[in-house]
């Protein structure tokens, strides 16, 4: 009788069966995974079984038998937890740069991490207000294509467009490149995560400065052979997480050090937007005021404003003076909808 070619398959299909089948909450019998082998189109025996157990144990994989009613061989541990695939799983869904379709691939592939009844666990949705998940697929392989240029510590062309409105249209909403299409060339350094969206930080020769752009709405990316540029401004200690708490809802600005006297009680506010190293000095009571590094601009005034009074904008003055400016405008563009 020829020999079933699916043996020599055996231990595969067995470590296999333990990872999809098993976990702490659901344990296999010595019956059913024979069974499962069977269904496989493999014949074993219980003592083959044992040894090639013991075999997996020595590789490494974490499989215990538990005796007793409703016990069984089981994998106790992988390589990650479910309450690390739940993370995993609402970063994912809560990423507006993530499409829908990638959204989901990703998902199933980190349901393989898990057993198959954990897996069930992870197919969950999960819904949050105002997480609008982009349309541009190209992300991904725009993020691959940066990396390989910060990598290989060369310049990038890329065009980049925004989103515009035309009434006149089928489509009212249309793209349209900036600067009439002409490519843009620069110096890739970092890539960000802010706001929910993916920025490359790079140097822009024309402006000698430090610019960031949406990755999304890049496009037609090119490697050059030109060295990057900027090695002056991206020093060694240039940091994207500093970078990005200057630069509010990544609008620039120009930077400086601004004086804020707030409330005690927003030390927490004050702490997630710029850092646990905040050097802060109490004055009177209820009161302490802190020395911040922003880019000064509409987005930054906007935040002050959004804490009703409770952090005030003490110096420079000519900051104090645009933030009264804009809060006049604001209030004279309102007037006429009394």
């Amino acid at each position: 009788m020829a020999k079933n070619p699916h043996q020599k398959l055996k231990l595969l299909y067995l470590y296999q069966i333990l990872l999809q089948k098993t976990d702490e909450n659901h344990k296999l019998s010595m019956e059913d995974i024979l069974r499962a082998l069977a269904r496989c189109g493999i014949e074993a025996e219980r003592k083959s079984i044992y040894s090639d157990i013991a075999a997996l144990q020595d590789f490494g994989l974490d499989v215990i038998l538990q005796r007793g009613p409703g016990g069984g061989y089981y994998v106790a541990s992988r390589d990650f937890e479910l309450p690390e695939l739940k993370l995993l799983v609402d970063a994912i869904q809560c990423s507006r740069f993530i499409t829908e379709k990638k959204s989901d691939e990703l998902i199933h592939k980190i349901e393989s991490l898990a057993s198959e009844p954990q897996a069930r666990v992870l197919q969950r949705q999960v819904y949050i207000a105002d997480r609008i998940k982009t349309m541009n697929e190209s992300i991904y392989y725009n993020i691959d294509t940066l990396h390989a240029a910060i990598s290989a510590g060369v310049q990038i062309t890329f065009q980049y467009f925004e989103w515009v409105l035309n009434f006149s249209a089928q489509e009212r909403i249309q793209k349209r490149y900036r600067h009439g299409g002409t490519r843009y060339q620069v110096s890739p350094w970092a890539l960000t995560w802010d706001d929910e969206n993916y920025y490359m930080i790079a140097y822009e020769p024309v402006s000698d400065s430090i610019r960031h752009y949406r990755v999304d709405k890049m496009e037609h990316i090119a490697l050059t052979d030109q060295p990057r540029k900027g090695h002056r401004l991206f020093h060694d200690h240039f940091n994207p997480a500093d970078y990005s708490r200057k630069i509010f809802g990544m609008f620039s600005g120009e930077e400086k050090i601004v004086r804020l006297r707030c409330e005690n009680r927003f030390i927490g506010v004050l702490r997630d937007r710029f850092g646990a190293e905040l050097m802060v000095q109490p004055l009177e009571d209820g009161y302490f005021a802190v020395n911040v590094t922003v880019a000064v601009s509409p987005q930054f005034f906007s935040w002050v404003f959004g804490l009703g009074g409770g952090v005030q904008i003490m110096e420079p003055q000519d900051v104090r003076q645009q933030f009264q400016q804009q809060l006049k405008q604001l209030l004279n563009d309102m007037l006429p909808f009394k």
